[in-house]
């Protein structure tokens, strides 16, 4: 017993010239049954003989009806003959096959699943909300077919059975987006959202809004993993949305702007210390005025206090000298 996808090796003949050919046997076997009846000339043995021909025909090109299938390009047929799996088919056209085979239609198109943001707690066990986009495409018929419980996971409507197809793929999507919010949950609890201090941020720590490509492709193996036993490959797995859940954003945001501020202050406080360095070092070479250290120490603070107060300075003019 076959236990993956192989391709139908069964009888599959080209659907226009079999349909020709029953429509012509269709037409033969009323054509001699009406001839049978009206005849009067035929003896009673032959005149059973092609009544009975007639009807078996006729039943026997109604029932071949049912073997026609035609399959678009990206969709399939999986074949079944009595329960037993014979193979899939795969080529685009029009055909007949065996009428007795049950051929389960699969579309192997790609489709999207776009996931509503979740809440999850980061690797600092802050609760975040995320979402993602992700793109899937059914790639093992064997599998899709044999090895997921479609029929209970589609939710069906009136009039509809688990063999439709646009039921199937409902289920296949239910599928798809429970093992995504799984391993999106994973990935998340594995990174903190975002650098909680500046040796953080200087030793590149990865997280889940600065990652980018790296969590995405871990978010896709993740995804394909666990796909993988139904059938499916994830062609992209992407996060589309990121933010702090709303009890806590208010106090993140503030942390945020706490940090953007003192990495500015740094900055200044940087810059000041070289211009402070360079002035001193302007007057030394130059001779323009000698300083003592007290001097020194007075200008150091006069210059940090300008160039690193939020204000601007008030220039105050010294009418004395330096010591007055």
């Amino acid at each position: 017993m076959k236990k993956h996808e192989s391709k139908f090796e069964g009888i599959k003949l080209a659907g226009i010239p079999i349909l020709i050919l029953n429509l012509l046997l269709l037409i033969g076997s009323i054509s001699l049954f009406i001839w049978t009846a009206e005849s009067t000339r035929l003896s009673p043995g032959l005149a059973v003989f092609f009544v009975i021909s007639s009807i078996i025909v006729f039943l026997w090109t109604l029932l071949a009806f049912v073997g026609f299938m035609q399959i678009e390009p990206n969709e399939a047929r999986v074949m079944l003959f009595f329960g037993k799996y014979k193979g899939t088919v795969k080529e685009n056209g029009f055909f007949w096959v065996n009428p007795f085979y049950s051929k389960k239609k699969l579309t192997l198109r790609a489709r999207n699943l776009d996931a509503e943001p979740i809440k999850v707690n980061d690797k600092s066990g802050n609760p975040i909300l995320i979402g993602m986009v992700v793109v899937w495409k059914v790639v093992d018929t064997y599998k899709a077919s044999f090895d997921v419980d479609n029929a209970s996971m589609a939710t069906s409507g009136p009039g509809t059975t688990s063999d439709n197809v646009n039921v199937k793929m409902k289920a296949y999507e239910n599928f798809v987006q429970i093992q995504s919010e799984a391993a999106l949950r994973n990935v998340a609890g594995m990174y903190p959202y975002d650098h909680m201090s500046s040796d953080d941020m200087s030793n590149d720590a990865l997280t889940l809004r600065s990652g980018g490509d790296e969590i995405n492709e871990l978010l896709e193996n993740q995804i394909n993993e666990r796909l993988k036993i139904a059938g499916i490959e994830v062609l992209e797995a992407r996060i589309n949305y990121i933010a702090y859940a709303p009890e806590i954003a208010a106090v993140m945001l503030r942390r945020q702007q706490a940090g953007a501020i003192i990495a500015a202050r740094e900055k200044i406080v940087e810059g000041a210390v070289g211009m402070v360095e360079l002035a001193l070092r302007k007057f030394e070479n130059d001779g323009i005025v000698e300083l003592d250290e007290a001097k020194k120490a007075a200008m150091v603070s006069n210059l940090m206090v300008v160039l690193c107060g939020q204000e601007n300075a008030q220039p105050i003019i010294n009418s004395g000298t330096l010591y007055q």
